[in-house]
């Protein structure tokens, strides 16, 4: 329930336990534990006798004696139980603070009551509502006269112990009690909290310097001396610590909060040009002011000019008179959208990937029927409201290209649930139309349409769907092939003729330009191309592929999931070229520079050195 520090260190410790007992602590641990007759809520240590004041529920203040370790005769109040007590560091008063609201007060030499405070009629202000008889919850001294008291209807009354009348009575208006009460003498302050804010003001107004709302209920608040570090004991696994630099230098074993808080410190200046707006040329332009550049009514800065604030909007009203009617036209127009929000809606979709569009929105209905079933369920957010795929349905790049072979290969199933999904974007649009319209002619529309029954088709299997596919892609090329074999052999009998016809008029050749017929999209090399095509497509598919595989011609392979091969001939480089072609010169230079050795001839003797040569 509580506990004190009787030394100088931790050597000596006193702890008030919920189970009537009082452990003793050294400083190897747990040293003696007695127990009190009854339950305590507060106790105080008075250094001069060595006694333990301890106060709970019951009238009598248990005292025990710590040099003779035996209970003394207990002090006997007026009040049913005791809640706080406190003992004055200057003359050893001893106060109680009563279950009644009343404060008593003891003086430990001898044993008798010097005087009653009545708190409860005290902190009853003008505007205080009562809802019950305020017993007193903190108590603190400061000093030799000065004491404050905090109740359990959220006051905090400050007295002097020569007046029974409270000098400030400071209110929480939280009806909350009172759970601490600290006084800060640097700054004249006192720290007072319930169990939802810490409230520090001045004691001599009352004016507020600050307050902290932690997330969590707090117990109790300690401050460290000499600084403007709080910590709170509060209903949270882990304790609140606070720094506030302007009640205190931060202790020595923290001191780089010192530093933290300088940088993070916000100057108070107020900046320079608070009272102009700044203007462009354009916009003198249009208020008419360009005649004033180079007035002193205008700052020349950067690109534009500073102008004086009210100079400008008196000429701002002037050359735009209707602004009021244009900002009263635009909030008039912004309620009756809001009022068409109430009725019924009608689904809005992009002009870019309007099927895909159509197609999240179905799934994002079964998701949120689905979690609707669901208690616990949440639908997953979808794509149509993330700002990261907004390009997708406005950029007319990101379109889906239906009729490509990778899009109905790797979508079977598209082609059917296309059709039901054309049918309900082409209803979509009549009644996106017909809510324009409504709209336009401000009246309420009458409700969406119902959607038709679409007719159930044949449903095939997904391999059946991808042979389909495949058929009609195989179909597709090779109409396509077929297509370029006639183009191929027309461009061969037209220059069969072509070159017939040349032989006999080979004088007409060389003044007049020849006109040939050339495949669209095809570079022009040389007529032996077309020959070169057609033995190509006579030639067997073994011949084909070694013609290109020596020729370096790149060859594309369609594979039934649209992927492509391809098989191609490194080029040599520059320099690859250049050596190749040095070394040809140089071989070419030796040949021309070597003699032949053909008319020497060789005897060999039959002595040692008797050949001739």
């Amino acid at each position: 329930v509580a506990f004190e520090i009787l030394s100088d260190d931790y050597s000596k410790l006193v702890f008030l336990n919920c189970d009537r007992h009082v452990e003793f602590h050294a400083q190897h641990g747990h040293y003696y534990k007695t127990r009190i007759p009854k339950f305590g809520r507060d106790f105080s240590y008075h250094y001069a006798s060595c006694d333990l004041y301890f106060v709970g529920m019951s009238s009598e203040v248990y005292r025990l004696n710590l040099e003779q370790g035996r209970f003394l005769n207990s002090l006997q109040t007026d009040a049913v139980e005791n809640n706080v007590c406190d003992i004055n560091g200057v003359h050893n008063l001893f106060a109680t603070g009563t279950s009644e609201g009343r404060v008593e007060c003891w003086d430990p030499r001898v044993r008798n009551r010097v005087g009653m405070l009545d708190c409860a009629l005290s902190s009853l202000t003008e505007g205080t509502v009562v809802h019950g008889l305020p017993s007193i919850s903190a108590l603190k001294f400061n000093g030799s006269l000065t004491m404050a008291v905090g109740t359990s209807t959220g006051q905090v009354l400050l007295y002097d112990l020569r007046s029974s009348q409270p000098l400030l009575v400071k209110d929480h208006f939280y009806n909350l009690p009172i759970k601490s009460l600290i006084f800060h003498d640097q700054l004249d302050l006192i720290v007072s909290a319930d169990s939802k804010i810490i409230k520090i003001w001045s004691k001599d107004s009352g004016k507020l310097f600050s307050s902290i709302q932690p997330q969590t209920d707090i117990n109790d608040v300690c401050m460290y001396p000499n600084s403007g570090m709080l910590f709170t004991a509060n209903e949270d696994p882990k304790m609140n610590t606070f720094y506030i630099p302007a009640l205190g230098p931060a202790p020595r074993w923290c001191s780089f909060l010192d530093s933290l808080t300088e940088e993070l410190e916000e100057s108070p200046e107020c900046a320079v040009y608070d009272d102009y707006k700044f203007v462009t040329r354009k916009d003198l332009e249009n208020l008419g002011l360009s005649h004033l550049v180079g007035s002193s009514l205008l700052r020349a800065y950067m690109h534009g000019y500073f102008m004086d604030i009210r100079l400008y909007h008196k000429v701002k009203t002037m050359a735009n008179p209707f602004a009021y009617e244009e900002y009263r036209k635009d909030k008039i127009r912004q309620k009756i959208e809001e009022s068409r929000t109430q009725r019924v809606q009608v689904q809005k979709l992009p002009k870019v990937n309007k099927e895909l569009a159509l197609k999240l929105m179905e799934e994002g209905d079964e998701e949120a029927e689905l979690a609707s079933r669901k208690k616990k369920g949440k639908a997953l957010p979808s794509i149509l409201g993330d700002d990261r795929f907004t390009v997708m349905f406005e950029n007319p790049d990101f379109q889906v290209d239906e009729q490509s072979e990778e899009f109905r290969l790797l979508n079977p199933i598209v082609s059917k649930v296309g059709q039901k999904r054309k049918k309900k974007l082409r209803l979509l649009a009549q009644q996106e139309a017909a809510a324009q319209q409504a709209a336009d002619e401000e009246e309420e529309p009458e409700g969406r349409a119902s959607s038709e029954e679409e007719s159930s088709d044949d449903d095939k299997s997904w391999v059946e769907e991808v042979r389909e596919q495949r058929r009609l892609l195989h179909q597709e090329d090779r109409d396509r092939r077929r297509q370029e074999r006639r183009e191929a052999d027309r461009n061969t009998v037209l220059l069969e003729r072509e070159q017939g016809d040349g032989e006999k008029t080979e004088s007409k050749k060389k003044t007049q330009p020849q006109f040939y017929q050339i495949k669209a999209g095809e570079e022009f090399r040389s007529f032996g191309d077309v020959t070169r095509k057609q033995k190509l497509q006579m030639a067997s598919l073994e011949e084909r592929l070694k013609l290109e595989e020596n020729s370096g011609i790149s060859n594309t392979v369609d594979t039934a999931v649209g992927s492509k091969q391809l098989t191609f001939s490194l080029k040599k480089s520059e320099q690859q070229r250049k050596q190749q072609q040095a070394e040809k010169e140089h071989h070419e230079e030796r040949k021309k520079l070597r003699r032949s050795a053909g008319h020497l001839s060789s005897t060999r003797g039959r002595g040692r050195g008797r050949g001739r040569y």
